[in-house]
C-alpha cells in the first residue's frame, strides 16, 4: 500500500508531503488544478518517462518520493531481499535535474530505471483516462487478454520460439541460393584454419619465446657484463671483496678500543654480506648463461613464422587464437549450411518447439478469454448495458506469428440480440468508455499490486452509471487501495475519504495545492462538483444525503 508521496518541484507542484489511508479515496478539484499531475509525480517514482518539462519552471530538479508497505514474507520482501535492498519497507525516489537527465533510488540505493520498473509491478497498477481507447488497438487487446491470464513469460518464450524457427527458415533458405558461393568461401576457410592450427601458437609459450629471444640475442654482452662485475669485486688483481674483508675484519677489532666505531662497522659488515651475496648470484647467472647460435636461430625462425601470420590476418600475434576460432566457427555454420538434411531438420526441429509453446498459449488464453469475457459481459449489465455481451475471439493464424498461432479480437454487442461484432466499429463514446472501465476494474482483480489508480477513468459517464462505478470502486477498496481522480460526485460520494486539489497563486508563479477534506468539507467539495460555481442549500442538502447513503 502506498503510505507516503513527498513531491518537490514537479510542474506546477513546489512541495507536498501526503499520507495515505486504505480503502478507496477520491482526488478531485477543478479542471486543470493539477489533479492528474500527482498522478504523473507518483508515475515517474515507478520508473514511468522522465524529461526536463516535468522539472518546475526555474528550479534545477524536480525530486518525488514514493514509500509503500511491504507485507512480511510477500514476493516484494522476496525481491527486495534478493536484491540486498532493505526488505522491510520499499521508498522509491526518482531525481530529474532541468536538463532531462534522472536518477533512480530504491530504498536509498541508486539503481537501473529497469529495476525501479520490475518493483513498481509489486506495488501499483495505473490507469490512464485514455486507457479505454487503446482498446480499440489488436495489440493493447491481446496484451490486455495476457496480462490477466498470467502469461507475460510464455508469451515471451513463444516469441523466442518463432524468431529461432524463422531464423532456421531464412538460413535454409539462404543455403539453397548460395550453394557454389558458400562452397568456395569453405574451401578457403579450410585452407586458413589448416595454416593457423599447424601454427599451434599459444600466447604463454610466445611470451616465453620473446624473452629467451630477447637473452639469447644478448648473450654476449650478459656474459661480458657478469665477468666484468666479478672482476671489479673479487677476481681482478686490485679486486675490491678482498680489501672490504680486511678492512671490514680491522673495524671490528678496534671497536674493543672505541665503542663508538660500532655503528660504522656494523654497517660496514652489512654491506660486506650483500656484496658476497651479490658475487655468489653473478657466478650462478654465469653458470646458467651461455650463447647458443643454434637455439638463437629456432627461436629467430618462430617468431618470424608468428609474425608474418599475424601481419596476414592484419591483427597482432596475441589474437591469433581468437582469429582461428572465429574462422573455425564460420567454417562450421558453413558446414551445416552446406547439407540441406541438416537445415530443413533443424527448421523442422525450430517449427515443432514453437508449435508446442505456442499450443500452450493458446490453450491458456482460451481459458482467460471465456473467463473475462463472462465477467465483463456481467459488467456490462450493471454498466446500464443491460442485454449486451462482450466477447473474445481467438482467431487463428496460419502459419503463426511472434505473438503465437492466434489474433485477439474483442467483440461486443450493445443491445440484446445483437450479434457481437469487432469493439472498434460498434461501440460508442460512451458504450467504449463502460467496456473499458469494466475491463480495468476486472483486470485489476487479477493484478498482484497492492494500490490501484484511476486517472479519470470515468469520463463520457454519468447518472446512474456514474454512481455504480463508485460503489465497484468502493467494492474494490474493501481488499485493496484504490485512487481515482474523478468529475464524477455519483464517484467521489462512494469514496472512504477524499483530497481536494486547487490552484494558488504565490510569488507570481501558479502552484498546485492538496487539502485533506473532513466530513463537513466533503459536503461542501460534492455540493461543488453537483451545481459549479454556485453552490445552494439544496446542492449542499443533496451532497449530504449522497456521503450519508
Amino acid at each position: 500500500m502506498l503510505q507516503r508521496l513527498e513531491i518537490r518541484d514537479f510542474v506546477i507542484v513546489d512541495r507536498l508531503d501526503l499520507e495515505f489511508s486504505e480503502g478507496f479515496g477520491a482526488l478531485t478539484g477543478e479542471t486543470g488544478a493539477g489533479k492528474s499531475i500527482l498522478i504523473d509525480a507518483l508515475s515517474l517514482a515507478l520508473g514511468g518517462r522522465a524529461d526536463a518539462s516535468v522539472v518546475r519552471a526555474g528550479q534545477e530538479k524536480s525530486d518525488v518520493c514514493a514509500e509503500f508497505s511491504v507485507a512480511p514474507g510477500s514476493e516484494l520482501s522476496l525481491w527486495l531481499g534478493q536484491r540486498d535492498f532493505s526488505d522491510d519497507t520499499c521508498l522509491l525516489r526518482r531525481v530529474v535535474d532541468a536538463g532531462g537527465r534522472s536518477r533512480a533510488y530504491i530504498n536509498g540505493v541508486s539503481t537501473t530505471l529497469g529495476q525501479l520498473r520490475e518493483v513498481a509491478d509489486f506495488l501499483a497498477d495505473i490507469h490512464g483516462q485514455h486507457a479505454h481507447h487503446a482498446l480499440l488497438r489488436a495489440d493493447a487487446q491481446r496484451l490486455l487478454l495476457d496480462v490477466h491470464a498470467g502469461a507475460q513469460a510464455l508469451v515471451a518464450e513463444v516469441a523466442q520460439a518463432y524468431t529461432s524457427w524463422r531464423s532456421a527458415a531464412t538460413a535454409r533458405a539462404n543455403a539453397e541460393k548460395d550453394v557454389e558461393a558458400s562452397a568456395r568461401e569453405r574451401e578457403l576457410l579450410e585452407w586458413q584454419i589448416k595454416e593457423l592450427a599447424a601454427l599451434a601458437f599459444d600466447s604463454v609459450e610466445w611470451q616465453d619465446c620473446e624473452t629467451e629471444h630477447t637473452r639469447l640475442g644478448h648473450a654476449v654482452a650478459l656474459i661480458e657484463a657478469a665477468g666484468s662485475a666479478l672482476a671489479v669485486v673479487e677476481d681482478g688483481d686490485e679486486a675490491a671483496l678482498p680489501a672490504l674483508q680486511r678492512t671490514s675484519s680491522r673495524l671490528s677489532d678496534m671497536t674493543t678500543f672505541d665503542p663508538a666505531l660500532g655503528d660504522a662497522a656494523s654497517l660496514f659488515e652489512g654491506a660486506l654480506i650483500q656484496l658476497e651475496e651479490a658475487v655468489m648470484s653473478l657466478r650462478r647467472y654465469q653458470e646458467r648463461l651461455e650463447a647458443d647460435p643454434g637455439r638463437l636461430a629456432e627461436l629467430d625462425a618462430r617468431i618470424d613464422a608468428v609474425t608474418q601470420m599475424a601481419r596476414k590476418h592484419r591483427i597482432v600475434p596475441d589474437e591469433i587464437p581468437e582469429v582461428l576460432a572465429r574462422l573455425q566457427r564460420r567454417f562450421d555454420e558453413l558446414t551445416l549450411h552446406s547439407d540441406p538434411a541438416a537445415l530443413a531438420e533443424r527448421e523442422a526441429t525450430t517449427r515443432s518447439a514453437y508449435v508446442t509453446v505456442a499450443a500452450k498459449l493458446s490453450k491458456v488464453r482460451l481459458k482467460a478469454a471465456a473467463q473475462l469475457s463472462k465477467a465483463v459481459t456481467t459488467g456490462m449489465q450493471t454498466l446500464a448495458m443491460e442485454g449486451g455481451v462482450f466477447d473474445i475471439a481467438l482467431v487463428p493464424l496460419d502459419e503463426g506469428a511472434a505473438h503465437g498461432r492466434e489474433e485477439v479480437e474483442f467483440l461486443v454487442s450493445a443491445n440484446a440480440g445483437q450479434m457481437p461484432r469487432p469493439l472498434a466499429k460498434v461501440a460508442s463514446g460512451g458504450e467504449l468508455s463502460r467496456i473499458g472501465l469494466a475491463l480495468q476494474v476486472i483486470a485489476s482483480q487479477a493484478n498482484p499490486a497492492g494500490t490501484l489508480i484511476f486517472d479519470e477513468v470515468d469520463v463520457g459517464i454519468g447518472g446512474r452509471v456514474a454512481e455504480i462505478v463508485g460503489k465497484m470502486l468502493r467494492e474494490l477498496g474493501t481488499s485493496r487501495q484504490v485512487l481515482c481522480v474523478t468529475h464524477l460526485p455519483q464517484v467521489a460520494a462512494h469514496a472512504d475519504w477524499q483530497w481536494s486539489i486547487a490552484k494558488r497563486e504565490k510569488g507570481g508563479a501558479t502552484l498546485s495545492s492538496v487539502t485533506v477534506l473532513d466530513k463537513q468539507a466533503r459536503v461542501g467539495e460534492i455540493a461543488r462538483m453537483l451545481g459549479g460555481e454556485r453552490v445552494t442549500e439544496t446542492t449542499r442538502k443533496h451532497a449530504a444525503e449522497m456521503l450519508q447513503r
